[in-house]
This record gives C-alpha cells, structure tokens and sequence, in this order.
C-alpha cells in the first residue's frame, strides 16, 4: 500500500482521463442504479408514516393488545435504517475497490506525467 502511495503521490493519476474512461462511466452507472431506488424506497417508506397518521386511521388498529400498527411502522423505519445502512456499507465497499482498480489502471498507464 506505502508503495502504491508513493507512486501516486510523485505521479499521482490523470484523473480528467480517469473520469472519461468506459469503466469509470460503468461504475457511476451501477452506483446510480443502486443508490436512486434506495433513495426513493427510504423517502417514501419514511414520510408514509406521517402522511398515514395525518389523513387516515388506517394504522390506528390494534396488532397486539394496545400496540397499534403506528407502532410496528414506527419500529419498522428503525429496523429499515439499519438494514439499509447495512447494505449501503457492503456495496459501498464494492464501489471503493473497482474505483481503486480503475485509478489503479490510470496509474499504470503512466499517471499525468504520460
């Protein structure tokens, strides 16, 4: 790692390159098509629950003794948070590694010096 450090910092990458290249564009494709429906999913699962409490009573139902299902919903964006977060760290750690290839590369073909 010292060494792939070194070379970058006295020939660090051509990065204007790096951004044109088919792999990168590749890469801000999958990472667009895996963080916009995160995105939406996470907005809406999240503000259903004030909409759904302001216009309707539809969650004001007993589930189990007192607990209504605002409850169980309320919970559910806790436990959601957490697994997408989850998820969120293990494909972000993807994403790091084909980008470090990709630099990795552009390095390898000389940097910004070639």
């Amino acid at each position: 790692m010292e060494k792939e450090l070194a070379r970058s910092v006295s020939n660090p990458p051509d990065y204007e390159e790096v951004a044109r290249s088919r792999k990168f564009k590749q890469l801000m494709n999958e990472r667009k098509k895996f963080i916009i429906p995160f995105t939406i999913f996470f907005i809406v699962f999240y503000f259903m629950l004030p909409i759904l409490t302001s216009y309707t009573t539809i969650l004001n139902t007993p589930v189990i003794g007192d607990i209504t299902w605002v409850w169980v919903y309320a919970f559910a964006q806790f436990v959601m948070t957490w697994v997408l977060s989850i998820i969120y760290i293990r494909k972000a750690a993807v994403f790091d590694k084909k980008s470090n290839e990709i630099i990795e590369e552009q390095l390898d073909k000389g940097g910004i010096d070639s």
